[in-house]
């Protein structure tokens, strides 16, 4: 299916998802970027092959403006390489990966994808530990990152708002002086997402965000991931089905299978389907 014919169907099927769902595209302001057909990423017959292993087959997806989409599926299903097709650190063999109407993210490198407005988290967090937590998203704001300019740079009255409501919101208020190193694992986690919003991400991508967490901090972080739901859209990439269920709220999960998609739909759908439990849920 071209992307046209895709865009075609969007339009004209507006009110579902094509999956038993409700549609998940939203209104939030996403700057320059055409969304003007409601998705903001589109994936499109997309395969990757190395050394003669496919490990991504036909891949097709959308994920729409303000969504929370869950990707979920066994090991080896392709969760990783499409993320690395999408963040320019894996060329497709074939098909077609766009970010709104216009910007084809194959023709960019990873650097350029960045800078037009998608962040990846991957599953180890990765902070300045040196740095106190003020510091490590001061350093991340979107700015010009030339020598010069940072060294004389002062942070203006609206940038120490910015850093203070996200400080507010990852609930390291009270850490702010606090070299990052010192941080739990779980606060790691939640500023180093911090750090991506600074950037003024459109996309996230997160890997496996609750990965070595503890109860509580896999509940905060849920949590959290449903603060953005709206403001941003995202993408996450889960086997913890417990905290699937927390942030998926009738929204829609992807299960890859094999390089492709094998099931879409709500997580009570999904988890009801004879072939996600076959290959995934095991039981």
């Amino acid at each position: 299916m071209t992307r046209v014919m895709h865009n075609a169907a969007l339009d004209a099927d507006s009110e579902s998802n094509g999956a038993g769902g409700e549609a998940s595209y939203g209104r939030l302001a996403t700057g320059g970027l055409d969304t003007t057909h409601g998705a903001i990423l589109y994936l499109e017959d997309i395969s990757v092959v190395f050394d003669g292993f496919r490990a991504l087959n036909n891949l097709s997806l959308d994920i729409g403006v303000g969504e929370l989409r869950c990707i979920i599926g066994p090991n080896g299903a392709g969760k990783t390489t499409m993320m690395d097709v999408i963040t320019g650190k894996t060329r497709p063999t074939a098909g077609s990966v766009f970010f709104g109407q216009t910007i084809d993210l194959t023709r960019l490198n990873e650097a350029q994808i960045a800078d037009a407005g998608i962040g990846r988290k991957f599953q180890r967090p990765t902070v300045f530990e040196q740095h106190t937590v003020f510091e490590n998203l001061e350093l991340a704001m979107k700015a010009n990152k030339r020598v010069r300019p940072t060294l004389f740079a002062r942070l203006t009255g609206a940038q120490r708002d910015r850093i203070a409501e996200t400080l507010e919101l990852l609930r390291l208020k009270g850490e702010y002086r606090r070299p990052a190193g010192l941080l739990s694992h779980g606060q790691k986690q939640w500023l180093e997402i911090g750090m991506l919003l600074m950037q003024e991400p459109q996309l996230l991508l997160l890997d496996e965000p609750v990965a070595g967490m503890t109860d509580a901090e896999t509940e905060r972080t849920g949590e959290l991931l449903n603060e953005l739901r709206g403001k941003h859209s995202l993408v996450v990439v889960e086997h913890d089905m417990d905290f699937v269920n927390q942030i998926a709220q009738g929204g829609k999960v992807t299960v890859l299978c094999e390089g492709s998609v094998l099931a879409e739909g709500t997580m009570e759908q999904v988890q009801s389907d004879q072939r996600v439990i076959e290959v995934y849920l095991g039981r």
